[in-house]
């Protein structure tokens, strides 16, 4: 079984495929925004990473969304469902952590079929 490993660095790969499934995980660019504008930047990153591998949110299986606040959870879950294909819903948890910065409020790890 082959494992391809895209971007590879010192610390980990931006995404990593083994058959047919990829993972991969992200934090907005500028963590200097609201909580809102942050789940946007992460849900765009996202989506340029499933299109790196050929997929789209479609193909999302699961997300797990960690939040630096727990009560963010309404205003993350308005940005993400309006995101989210509807016709093709993954399962998803969310979950309240430290992140590796403070100014990060939230980071989205993402399994999706290819």
């Amino acid at each position: 079984m082959q494992i391809t490993r895209y971007e590879p660095g010192p610390r980990m790969s931006r995404i990593v495929e083994h058959n047919g499934t990829v993972y991969f995980c992200h934090v907005a660019d500028d963590p200097s925004r609201d909580l809102q504008d942050q789940v946007r930047q992460v849900l765009r990153r996202i989506e340029a990473s499933l299109a790196m591998v050929g997929s789209d949110k479609s193909r999302i299986l699961t997300a797990q969304i960690f939040l630096s606040d727990i009560r963010d959870f309404a205003a993350m879950s308005e940005v993400r469902d309006a995101w989210v294909d509807t016709a093709n819903p993954p399962v998803r948890a969310t979950f309240e952590a430290r992140l590796g910065r403070p100014e990060l409020k939230v980071e989205i790890f993402v399994t999706a079929a290819k």
